[in-house]
């Protein structure tokens, strides 16, 4: 369909609007310049005025007479002498113009002697990093003036550095990630700790940009994102780090919030994601809401080594095809799923060969969710049972072409019980709750340009999508709605999203039964799909 232009009074209409906006602004700007002296004169008087009905307010009735009397005495004094109402005028102005003056003290033009004294004990803790005693005229030097060395900073209202640009010399190593390392320890020790630091290196220009990251907003509930089939919002992130938006509600407010997305399908370079962090970091909540988010086109199975029943609302839900907690039905699900890709790639191929289109079978996404796996791995090699994650292989290596994606989440002390298949097809990253810069760049790949903090919220942490930017990560809440410590608000916001239950068509007795709380088994219908 063709675009149709707009019409001439609305492609026009925005700048006119704009135009007639700046000559306003323009003429109020002139008429308080012209009219400035009549308005701190007209305040002055006001103020006079004011002290005067408060100095009469403050007289006692017995000592109101003469004083009246007085200021009689006064008005007729100055009537009486030569050029006295004249004189009086002029002196009345001056008072008021003195009176009416703007009071607020200018703004300093430096730091003060705090400020000065931070700035200057961070510059000698430089001087053993940027200098040398081959330079003739060294930029850092002990008793040196900070000036020349930082040329921008700022300040929070407590006297911390919240903005720093420190110019260092063009011999310092800066291409090195030790010499870095050490730099940002350093600044970061000295500027306070306990805030995110975000450094900036400007390795042709001989910078270094020091700035505080606000922390990112924890209310964002769970909601239907905006997004298109194939992306998966992980979470949000700083403004200055994503070109896009996406419109969210909390409560009566609407606001734009730049998110993390993740996109998957045939076309997708990370089709499978892998979930690092520590207890109670999110990890399971992040699964949660990437399930509601895949609910909308595609199919899920969820496969929980915890045990703990974090997605028992999922149970029996449309798309939703298995909740499995247990060590057989984990190793049945998950034999589906491979023969299910299996079937997948031999249906697409067929197709191919025969010049038809996909068949609509293999176009639904599916969905596989692992929470914590690695206690089947320790479960399974007790009881000398296959181990869960050896049927992962045909998933990862082949589910970007059968439409079929896997999310891998578990704990920091479980992550060296992970195959193999799962650390080598996880191309994309997400790290929750503390950790060190050790860590992130063992899981990530590539260390974060920000300081990690050792108290974080939940939900908060970072992301890598294939070769990309570290971003930092804020998940949406989506706790377990069935959980006592959900607030009522985050618990109605993740059940209006889950999709309704499924209910047999050829039995009445299981819709007027009880909703089960319990995980269920793979259906016998997908268990036949598997024999044939």
């Amino acid at each position: 369909m063709a675009r149709r232009p707009l019409p001439r009074i609305l492609s026009t209409g925005s700048t006119q609007i704009a135009r007639s906006r700046e000559l306003a602004r323009t003429a109020a700007d002139s008429a308080t310049d012209v009219l400035h002296p009549l308005i701190t004169v007209s305040r002055g008087l006001r103020r006079l005025a004011a002290a005067g009905r408060r100095r009469w307010a403050d007289t006692p009735k017995d000592r109101r007479g003469p004083l009246l009397f007085l200021v009689a005495s006064v008005v007729l004094v100055v009537a009486l002498v030569p050029y006295g109402p004249l004189l009086a005028v002029i002196t009345l102005m001056a008072a008021a113009a003195w009176h009416g003056r703007d009071r607020t003290e200018p703004e300093p033009d430096g730091p003060d002697e705090s400020q000065t004294q931070r700035l200057q004990s961070l510059y000698e803790a430089l001087v053993p990093y940027f200098s040398i005693p081959e330079d003739p005229a060294p930029l850092f030097a002990h008793g040196g003036e900070w000036e020349k060395a930082f040329p921008a900073y700022e300040f929070d209202g407590s006297g911390r550095v919240t903005h720093l640009t420190v110019r260092y010399p063009a011999y310092f190593t800066d291409g090195e990630p030790d010499s870095r390392a050490r730099i940002e320890q350093l600044l970061h020790a000295k500027s306070g700790r306990g805030r995110e630091y975000r450094f900036a290196w400007d390795e042709e220009g001989n910078q270094l940009t020091i700035s505080v990251l606000s922390p990112l907003p924890t209310d964002i509930a769970a909601q239907r994102f905006v997004t298109a089939p194939g992306e998966t919002v992980l979470g949000f992130t700083d403004p200055s780090e994503v070109q896009r938006t996406l419109p969210l509600t909390h409560g009566e407010e609407r606001r734009d919030v730049p998110p993390v997305v993740w996109r998957t399908g045939i076309r997708s370079t990370e089709p499978h994601l892998l979930v690092l962090g520590q207890p109670g970091s999110g990890t399971s909540t992040l699964l949660r809401s990437i399930a509601l988010q895949a609910l909308q086109y595609g199919d899920v199975l969820i496969v929980e080594g915890g045990g703990t029943g974090e997605y028992a609302c999922l149970t029996g839900r449309d798309g939703v095809l298995a909740v499995e907690c247990g060590l057989a039905g984990a190793l049945a699900s998950l034999e589906w799923a491979a023969h299910e890709t299996e079937r997948r790639l031999i249906a697409l191929n067929r197709a191919r060969q025969a010049g038809h289109p996909p068949p609509d079978d293999t176009k639904r996404p599916l969905w596989i969710l692992l929470d914590h796996p690695s206690a089947f791995t320790h479960l399974a090699a007790t009881d000398a049972h296959r181990d869960p994650q050896s049927l992962l292989q045909v998933p990862l290596r082949h589910g970007r072409a059968a439409n079929v994606t896997v999310v891998v989440a578990d704990q920091f002390d479980s992550a060296d019980a992970l195959s193999e298949p799962v650390r080598q097809h996880t191309r994309a990253r997400v790290v929750l709750g503390p950790a060190t810069a050790g860590q992130l760049e063992a899981v990530l790949g590539a260390p974060p340009h920000t300081t990690p903090v050792t108290q974080v919220p939940p939900g908060r942490g970072y992301a890598r999508l294939g070769t990309g930017p570290v971003h930092r990560l804020q998940v949406p809440a989506t706790p377990d709605p069935y959980d006592d410590a959900t607030s009522d608000a985050d618990r109605q916001a993740v059940l209006a999203l889950l999709p309704p239950r499924t209910t047999p068509a050829d039995s009445e007795a299981v819709e007027a039964a009880p909703e089960p709380t319990a995980v269920e088994s793979v259906p016998a219908d997908i268990m036949a799909t598997e024999g044939s």
